[in-house]
């Protein structure tokens, strides 16, 4: 029969390899944050400038009590720049704006196309001293550069109803990235 022994093993201390585990873990961690983007793009507004129209369509009707259509017309020429964040090219999709009113109403537009900007400000020449360069759809934005142009948007208000205004935003939209606004300050 063998002789009974009541002797332990000697215990291993799992300090060191549990110490070398949490480093590692966070050398991984810290380059995974370093080395990817926190934000896709940085949206800022650089400049806004303003144009009120007031539209009166005459009726050539020789009616008594005939009265002729007004309207009341805001161009906003917003003048945006875009960072690139990503590691990635990054291609606009649309650009557009969003007005929400004193009382709670909203108001959306897209953006006037570049191909109509020269017909805009045939009808409205006030307008071509406010606009500079366009900022495209369809333009790329290379990794880690930037692109800045004007967005005009057009609004169906009033500048008093403007200058009330709860909130205003440009909006663009990426490709493949979703769509990300930017607030037009006030004055």
């Amino acid at each position: 029969m063998s002789e009974l022994s009541f002797s332990q093993s000697e215990r291993r201390n799992f300090a060191v390899p549990i110490l070398i585990a949490v480093i590692v873990l966070g050398v991984a961690f810290a380059g995974i944050y370093l080395y990817m983007p926190h934000r896709v793009a940085d949206l800022s507004v650089t400049h806004v400038a303003l144009l009120p129209t007031h539209t009166v369509f005459a009726t050539g009707s020789k009616l008594v009590g005939a009265q002729q259509e007004v309207q009341d017309d805001l161009y906003v020429a917003v003048t945006v720049r875009v960072d690139d964040r990503l590691h990635d090219p990054l291609y606009i999709s649309n650009l557009g704006g969003t007005l929400n009113t004193q009382d709670d109403a909203v108001v959306t537009s897209s953006a006037i196309q570049k191909s109509d900007l020269n017909n805009i400000t045939v009808t409205f020449p006030a307008l071509k001293p406010l606009m500079s360069t366009p900022l495209a759809r369809e333009a790329e934005i290379k990794p880690g550069d930037h692109a800045e142009g004007m967005v005009l948007i057009h609004f169906p208000i009033t500048e008093d109803v403007w200058k009330q205004r709860k909130s205003a935003t440009v909006n663009i939209e990426f490709y493949h990235q979703g769509t990300f606004s930017v607030d037009i300050p006030k004055p």
